[in-house]
C-alpha cells in the first residue's frame, strides 16, 4: 500500500481550504510520544505555578492598620488673649476658652492656674488654684469674675462660696448655644475630695454679670458684700 499523507486521511471539505496540521508530523507512535511529553511539561508547569501561588497565598499578611482618627486641633490662643491672661494670673496660666462665651456680643476668655497631674494630685477633673473670666471692653481686657480662695465678681462675693479659704477647686464648664458659658466650681480641701456639691455660675443677661445659681441651676442669686452674708450652705 502506498504511504498515505495526513491530507489523504483527513480530506478537507470541498468548500474550505485545507487547514495546516494541528498535530506534529511523524508516525503515530512519534505523535503520541510528542503529545505525552508536551502534556507532561504542561502539567509540571501548572503544578509549579499552583505551588508558587499557594505558597504566596499561604503567607500570613499582617492586616492593614486602620487610619488613626484625626482629632481637630484646638484653635491657637491669640497672643493678645494669652498676654491678658498672664497679666491677671501670672505666667503659669492656661487659657481654657475664648470667644463670645456669654452670648452677649463681647469677647471673653476663661483662664486658670491648672494644677498638673502628679502622684499626689490624682483627683479626677481639672483642678485649679485660681481662675478668671475677662471681657474685652473697647479694646481692653477687664476681669469680671474671679476664683481664688473665694468666688466673687465686681459686686461682691457669690453665694455658696465657703467662708474658709479654699486652696483648690475642681473646675468644669459647658458652652450652651443659647445660655452661653456655665461654670461649676467644687471646693476641695487640700488634696482631698470633700464631695461638696458644685457651685454653678452663669452670665445673667439682666444684671449683665456672672452670678451664682441656686441648687436647681436655674435661678440667679445676688452677691453679698461680705463673707458673713455669703456663707456657704453646702453640705
Amino acid at each position: 500500500m502506498e504511504n498515505l499523507t495526513e491530507t489523504d486521511c483527513f480530506p478537507a471539505p470541498a468548500n474550505e481550504l485545507a487547514a495546516p496540521p494541528s498535530l506534529p508530523s511523524g508516525t503515530g507512535c512519534e505523535i503520541s510520544t510528542t503529545i505525552w511529553r508536551t502534556a507532561r511539561r504542561t502539567a509540571s508547569l501548572s503544578l509549579l505555578i499552583a505551588a508558587l501561588f499557594s505558597a504566596g497565598c499561604g503567607q500570613d499578611t499582617p492586616p492593614e492598620k486602620p487610619a488613626a482618627e484625626v482629632k481637630p486641633a484646638s484653635p491657637a490662643v491669640p497672643e493678645e488673649v494669652q498676654g491678658a491672661a498672664d497679666s491677671l494670673l501670672g505666667k503659669e496660666t492656661t487659657v481654657l476658652l475664648f470667644g463670645e462665651l456669654a452670648k452677649n456680643g463681647k469677647q471673653q476668655f476663661l483662664a486658670a492656674n491648672v494644677v498638673p497631674k502628679t502622684p499626689k494630685n490624682n483627683l479626677p477633673g481639672t483642678i485649679v488654684t485660681r481662675a478668671v473670666v475677662a471681657e474685652n471692653e473697647d479694646g481692653k481686657w477687664k476681669e469680671i469674675l474671679r476664683c481664688d480662695e473665694h468666688l466673687k465678681n465686681e459686686k461682691g462675693f457669690l453665694p455658696g462660696t465657703p467662708i474658709g479659704g479654699v486652696t483648690g477647686w475642681r473646675l468644669a464648664f459647658e458652652q450652651d448655644p443659647e445660655k452661653g458659658l456655665q461654670l461649676y466650681f467644687t471646693p476641695l480641701k487640700g488634696a482631698v475630695d470633700t464631695h461638696s456639691l458644685p457651685i454653678g455660675i452663669r452670665w445673667n443677661s439682666s444684671a449683665k454679670r456672672y452670678q451664682s445659681l441656686d441648687r436647681s441651676y436655674e435661678h440667679f442669686l445676688n452677691e453679698a458684700p461680705s463673707l458673713n452674708t455669703a456663707r456657704s450652705t453646702l453640705r
